[in-house]
């Protein structure tokens, strides 16, 4: 069984009826854990973050790569019963929670005016036109797991992600203050997950932190490695989650379910 997280002079508290969250130093991935957790009959919001991911992994395969202590990477457990109960468009809302708890934390260090944290369809954050956190969100059929990463203290990335990643570190200049305090980030995203699991709204929220809205954009349909692209205007996204790209010379938008943005 894996000892409960403790940490000095933190204190996490997790808004989903106090599940626990659990602490370990280095796991093959916090998904791999939650789901040895899931086994063990854990509540509801329970949480395994670490400071190192010895095989991360993020969406359509790719690896998910973040120096050990400086960065915020977990997994948070989501029981629904039956795969009817599971929310439509779970990983955007979660990104929604994620954008608002981010723009949060960075107030907590940094003046500066008007900085918003998008989302880019279907589960990255950017931040200054980097790539800050990534989302994974995998299911059994009645429960959710949901894995975030989020580049925190981190202001060194390998040559090919350079032009690509950023972190919260290099967005307010104050490296060692913002990762000394990322489990306080930990808990403003559960406390925004908490939240927009059942609000209403969300996504009038999201569409004004939806990335590329309103921009030409290329899309790639499908597999990461589809040779199937579509250009037109990013519009926004539906109550499900399915984003709608106005193709060039069509009357109306298009609806896409899987695939990405080509914004590299």
């Amino acid at each position: 069984m894996f000892n409960l997280f403790i940490k000095p002079a933190v204190r996490v508290k997790n808004p989903f009826n106090d599940a626990p969250i659990f602490y370990m130093d280095t796991v093959s991935s916090t998904m791999d854990v939650c789901r040895e957790l899931e086994r063990e009959n854990v509540p509801h919001g329970t949480v395994i973050v670490a400071d190192f991911q010895e095989k991360g992994r993020g969406r359509a395969g790719r690896s998910w790569q973040a120096n050990g202590g400086e960065n915020l990477i977990f997994t948070v457990l989501l029981r629904f019963g039956d795969f009817s109960a599971i929310p439509t468009a779970l990983t955007l809302k979660t990104g929604l929670a994620a954008a608002l708890a981010v723009e949060d934390f960075v107030a907590l260090f940094c003046e500066r005016g008007n900085l918003s944290c998008m989302v880019k369809w279907p589960n990255d954050l950017m931040f200054d036109s980097k790539k800050i956190a990534g989302i994974l969100a995998e299911s059994d059929g009645k429960n959710v797991f949901i894995g975030i990463g989020v580049n925190v203290g981190q202001t060194v990335f390998p040559t090919e992600l350079r032009e690509k990643a950023g972190s919260l570190a290099l967005t307010t200049g104050m490296a060692d203050v913002v990762k000394s305090a990322r489990f306080r980030l930990l808990e403003l995203i559960l406390g925004r997950l908490q939240q927009e699991l059942s609000a209403k709204d969300w996504r009038e929220r999201l569409l004004g932190r939806l990335y590329k809205r309103g921009e030409a954009v290329r899309f790639i349909v499908g597999r990461a490695d589809s040779d199937v692209t579509v250009e037109g205007v990013l519009v926004g996204v539906r109550e499900d989650g399915g984003l709608l790209v106005l193709p060039h010379g069509a009357e109306g938008p298009s609806v896409f379910v899987t695939g990405e943005l080509d914004v590299y």
